[in-house]
């Protein structure tokens, strides 16, 4: 018998339903189910799983958007002790078959839309669905659903157990597999505990794709607490307000993307979303101005910015939003992301391995920390040995502030050469934000007729001649950091989990300079 581990995620759900077994513990769309109709729709197919042709699996790969099989899948994953693998159905074939192959996955659960995408892999996986299982032509083997393989309990699980495994691109943009153990889920959801006053009264909004990591956030720490969960539909950024007064929302968690998105909607008036009481966001870099917008519609809720690469499970720091000290500890117009997470050690890296005081790459070791990618050759130059200990590198280039706390100061390379001028980029975007004319920006670069790189600008705001930008920013910024192209847009392009997506931007930028 394994031991039991206390924060393991579907620990959380079980200590959800003894707190509010009738309460409501998911709404996507028209469909609600309490604590109780989830947790037997999960023994169910749980109970399925384990039975499958090719024995127990060791990985369950879950195909489907924000249904109820994405959040019913992952559960069931959980319960009969397996790792859950969501994946997006967007996604390419291509992409899609190199990660159900990576994952070791020998069975699926997939809705309507994940069954097309699992037909384009012809891969012929065990798959478990409830609707439109003839997707293919009945070819597929599909696993039955039925009373008689329902599990009188979940399975226990060991701490060094994966409890699911994301795939997160790197510079080339090959997927790396990431296993999060349930010990440093375990040491993660603790800490939410302490940090946190969540109650079976809070209803959490679920924003982001089930493949993004901030979605476990969501999930288990309404859960842990009896909460409900609420998807939010792309409609639901038309009327923000409304659909969190309808849902009495008092969680919310998103990219910061997300608070431009309901800027341009209306929906950041002051006092409009009053039922909120916890705002999170992560993913991508905080401006002061949206946490400051966003905090006066929602002048109930404590706004928090929150940082962690998927390999150090969801979120590693956390800075709470104050008007009064956040702004004067920002670099570049960005919220900090605060303070490393009890438990754990970081250092900052220099370019030749050193390590600073003031500013470097941060390096994390503790007990987030995953035991390294599915292809031990993915870990090459990602992780350090120092001290007798396992540290990440980052990849973040981040500042130690006066408080102790961290601020974000980019990638690394996210710093460039352009004319022998060492760029940050995030300096550029923030001396643009300062035009009246510029609501955000987004600065990539591309190569140059005459060799080496140029600078590109994309902005939001009112369109303007470039000649009216390229004069204010000759006031704040050198003559060789000045972009040679700009762009209006009426909104940036958003990849599937809501951030700005900069690669469109850079591949856009390429093509217009070829």
């Amino acid at each position: 018998m394994h031991a039991t581990v206390r924060n393991a995620p579907h620990q959380r759900f079980l200590r959800g339903l003894d707190a509010s077994p009738r309460g409501t513990a998911l709404r996507v769309g028209d469909d609600t189910l309490s604590y109780e109709e989830l947790h037997e729709l999960a023994l169910r197919w749980a109970g399925s799983l384990l039975a499958a042709p090719g024995g127990p699996p060791r990985a369950v790969a879950v195909l489907a958007g924000r249904s109820v099989e994405s959040y019913a899948g992952i559960l069931a994953a959980l319960y009969c002790g397996a790792a859950a693998v969501p994946l997006h159905p967007d996604f390419p074939a291509d992409r899609t078959r190199g990660m159900l192959q990576a994952s070791g996955a020998t069975a699926v659960v997939a809705d309507g839309p994940g069954l097309a995408a699992l037909a384009e892999t012809e891969l012929e996986l065990p798959v478990l669905a409830l609707r439109q299982v003839d997707q293919d032509g009945g070819r597929r083997p599909v696993l039955p659903v039925g009373e008689g393989h329902t599990l009188a309990a979940p399975c226990a699980v060991r701490p060094g157990d994966p409890a699911y495994l994301l795939f997160t691109s790197g510079s080339t943009g090959r997927p790396k597999g990431v296993p999060i153990s349930h010990g440093s889920l375990d040491h993660y959801f603790r800490l939410m505990d302490e940090r946190y006053d969540f109650t079976a009264d809070d209803a959490f909004s679920q924003a982001t794709e089930v493949n993004f990591d901030c979605a476990m956030f969501d999930l288990f720490c309404a859960w842990g607490a009896g909460a409900s969960v609420h998807a939010v539909p792309a409609q639901a950024y038309l009327d923000l307000p409304g659909f969190a007064a309808e849902r009495k929302l008092t969680v919310w968690f998103s990219t910061p993307s997300a608070i431009a998105l309901v800027r341009r909607r209306g929906g950041l008036g002051p006092a409009a979303l009053p039922t909120l009481r916890w705002s999170f966001f992560a993913g991508e870099a905080l401006l002061c101005q949206d946490a400051a917008d966003w905090q006066a519609a929602a002048p109930g809720a404590a706004v928090e910015n929150l940082y962690g690469p998927t390999e150090l499970t969801i979120t590693v720091t956390g800075h709470r939003w104050s008007p009064a000290d956040s702004p004067r500890l920002s670099v570049n117009g960005v919220v900090p992301i605060g303070a490393v997470h009890a438990g754990h050690d970081w250092l900052l890296r220099t370019e030749d391995g050193g390590t600073a005081h003031t500013e470097g790459e941060l390096c994390v070791a503790g007990p987030q920390l995953t035991a390294g990618y599915l292809d031990p050759q993915d870990g090459e130059g990602r992780f350090l040995e120092r001290d007798g200990r396992v540290w990440y590198r980052t990849g973040d280039r981040v500042r130690r502030l006066e408080n102790g706390e961290l601020a974000y100061l980019g990638r690394l390379d996210a710093q460039v050469q352009v004319q022998g001028w060492r760029v940050e980029l995030a300096e550029v975007d923030e001396a643009l934000r300062g035009c009246p004319e510029v609501t955000d920006a987004a600065t990539v670069t591309r190569p140059a007729a005459g060799g080496g790189l140029e600078l590109v600008v994309y902005y939001t705001g009112t369109a303007v001649s470039p000649a009216v930008l390229a004069r204010q920013l000759r006031q704040v910024l050198p003559s060789g950091l000045l972009p040679r192209h700009y762009e209006h847009l009426e909104a940036f392009p958003l990849n599937a989990n809501r951030k700005v997506d900069r690669k469109r931007l850079a591949a856009r930028a390429a093509d217009a300079g070829a």
